[in-house]
């Protein structure tokens, strides 16, 4: 990816653009993803806006943040373990996938959208700035026989399709 700086950037995070903000703040105040220390693997994201999730309820809401990468990689996202370990929270989902293709999407500006689902007997409370997913940038693989050649044009579910034979 090349900037208009001329530097080129391999992978990261950015703001989404203001035109696809989401949450309630603005662009200044969402923290992008931070690993917690130099060895972790993990981008730890943050809640952008107070949530509060019933037991056995689920909720939606964008990070306001979007992922930039190589071709041939994604970025992950898992529960963080004090989320999942501590409080019963897990991604509805079980692990969040975006592809490298998101970042520019004409829909959503890339903007990072979570499900979490509480699985717990009691109600649990996120703050704003609590970190609660963290993200992965892995490497993968393509079969030789993928010959799909679809351009992403949506969001969250855009790629689904039915073959039928």
């Amino acid at each position: 990816m090349e900037r208009k700086d001329k530097i080129v950037l391999t992978r990261g995070f950015e703001y989404v653009d203001s035109k696809y903000l989401k949450s309630y703040s603005a662009c200044d105040e969402v923290i992008l993803p931070l690993r917690g220390t130099d060895m972790s693997a993990g981008y730890d994201f943050f809640m952008p806006y107070e949530i509060l999730i019933e037991p056995q309820d689920s909720v939606f809401f964008w990070t306001d943040v979007r992922a930039y990468m190589l071709d041939g990689e994604v970025l992950e996202l898992y529960p963080r373990s004090s989320t999942g370990g501590k409080r019963n929270i897990c991604l509805k989902n079980t692990v969040g996938i975006i592809d490298a293709d998101y970042y520019g999407n004409e829909k959503t500006g890339g903007n990072i959208g979570l499900f979490l689902r509480n699985f717990g007997t009691t109600a649990q409370r996120f703050e704003k700035g609590e970190a609660l997913v963290q993200g992965i940038f892995k490497q993968f693989l393509v079969s030789d026989n993928c010959n799909n050649n679809v351009k992403r044009t949506g969001g969250i579910g855009s790629t689904s399709f039915k073959i039928v034979k």
